[in-house]
């Protein structure tokens, strides 16, 4: 869905319902249904950010496109924010692993290399097929 975005920075509930045509009511519901949490001014004011406009555009493409009702964009929404946790956690642990992986190697060719003893003169195999 394009939006009509074009700064960065929060804007009020209004300006909100105007750029995605629809009424702030519906704003206010996704907010009570707990689906946007917008911040708020010190006189209470909601502020959307550039990540509540993204989120808000992803709940309206599940109800518009999709005919998804609040209770199963809800449902999506929790999936989707485990799913990156989920995501988070196994990057996280592919980090480690790589890190140890790492850590072993050079920890083995430093023992390699210390076990190592010099030759003195250069070994000569025999030729095959001679005995």
């Amino acid at each position: 869905m394009p939006t009509k975005r074009k700064s960065k920075g929060a804007y009020m509930i209004s300006a909100v319902a105007e750029m995605y045509g629809i009424h702030p009511q519906t704003l206010r519901l996704y907010e009570r249904e707990g689906l946007l949490k917008p911040s708020r001014t010190e006189g209470n004011t909601r502020l959307y950010t550039e990540e509540d406009l993204e989120r808000l555009e992803f709940i309206l493409n599940l109800a518009r496109d999709l005919g998804v009702n609040i209770a199963g964009i809800a449902i999506v929404l929790q999936m989707r924010e485990r799913m990156e946790e989920m995501n988070r956690q196994m990057q996280s642990f592919v980090d480690y692993v790589r890190t140890e992986m790492l850590s072993q190697m050079q920890q083995g060719m430093s023992r390699e290399v210390a076990a190592m003893v010099p030759l003195k003169r250069p070994i000569v195999e025999p030729a095959k097929g001679r005995r």
